[in-house]
């Protein structure tokens, strides 16, 4: 059972979420060192955090004709929106709140970035911006469906959208295995909300970096912060909803909740470096002609397991 109110999960909520994304930030640097053939060790995995210091006192960027208020308003809620995610989410038997709509919970607050990311690519006035904000409208079209029918599945499996609920119904059997097209979509979702790996194409370097191309210093850290921070809330969701939240023999839930938030974050941070970034076009046609229909059948099986039941 999971256990929801107490004062301090309000605070150890968003510190262990700013552990998590650090972690993958230090992994995913040790990996550029391997690769760059730079000797791999805590001096590549801190690399990225050096310029931290640099960043907060840099000077912001500024341009003729920007709207200030809507840039620096899209560009803080893509991190508070990861922040606020992770009230729903349970951490072994504690969360900071457990609603009857914890699932909706998440989804809205993801759903959250889209707007963010839009004014940060409006905001600046700028042409390779907007069009990096546009780009991520497209592409969260076509993953935004089938990221919906993959917590459908789970909430439906468990006939609650309460996510502790979800986690409860999966004792002796994870809705991973059973529901294997859901868990797959709902990891390609994390990685496009994250807008990372194949899904950073609103981010692309032929855009000189979209969304990212005109913030500079604390807004720019602001941004790139709040992508790992949603790839961290991403992964810990992906337990309860998926992986039997903390059930687990010989350890305590904590433990298990831990132990498969690390597994699917390094999963996470592995696949965003090995695949290629997709176009939001060919994503599109990928979707609608694929992975919506798949997704689709996915939620129809746990609808009809309780139907029979």
């Amino acid at each position: 059972m999971v256990e929801a109110g107490a004062w301090w999960t309000l605070l150890a909520a968003p510190g262990l979420l700013v552990v998590l994304a650090a972690l993958a930030v230090a992994g995913n640097a040790v990996l550029d060192a391997r690769d760059a053939g730079r000797p791999v060790g805590v001096a590549g995995a801190v690399r990225p955090f050096l310029g931290v210091p640099r960043a907060l006192v840099a000077q912001p960027r500024r341009l003729p004709a920007q709207d200030r208020l809507l840039w620096r308003t899209g560009v803080v809620t893509v991190p508070v929106a990861a922040v606020l995610s992770t009230l729903v989410v349970p951490f072994g038997g504690r969360v900071v709140a457990d609603p009857s709509v914890g699932v909706v919970w998440f989804n809205a607050m993801e759903v959250l970035t889209w707007a963010g990311l839009w004014l940060a690519g409006w905001g600046p006035d700028a042409a390779l911006s907007l069009i990096g904000g546009y780009r991520f409208l497209a592409q969260g079209l076509a993953y935004e469906l089938p990221l919906m029918f993959a917590l459908i599945s789970a909430a439906t499996g468990a006939e609650s959208l309460r996510v502790g609920d979800i986690a409860a119904a999966q004792d002796g059997l994870w809705y991973a295995v059973w529901m294997p097209v859901a868990f797959a979509a709902y990891l390609a979702g994390v990685l496009a909300f994250s807008f990372l790996g194949p899904f950073a194409y609103p981010a692309g370097r032929d855009l000189a970096g979209g969304v990212l191309g005109e913030v500079s210093g604390a807004d720019r850290l602001l941004l790139q912060a709040g992508r790992w921070l949603w790839l961290a809330s991403g992964a810990a969701m992906a337990v309860p909803l998926f992986l039997g939240g903390g059930a687990g023999p010989g350890l305590p839930s904590w433990a298990w909740s831990l132990v498969k938030t690390l597994l699917v974050l390094g999963l996470l941070v592995w696949v965003a470096r090995r695949l290629p970034v997709v176009r939001a076009d060919r994503y599109v046609e990928f979707a609608w002609v694929v992975l919506i229909p798949l997704t689709i059948v996915q939620a129809l099986v746990p609808a009809l397991v309780n139907l029979n039941r």
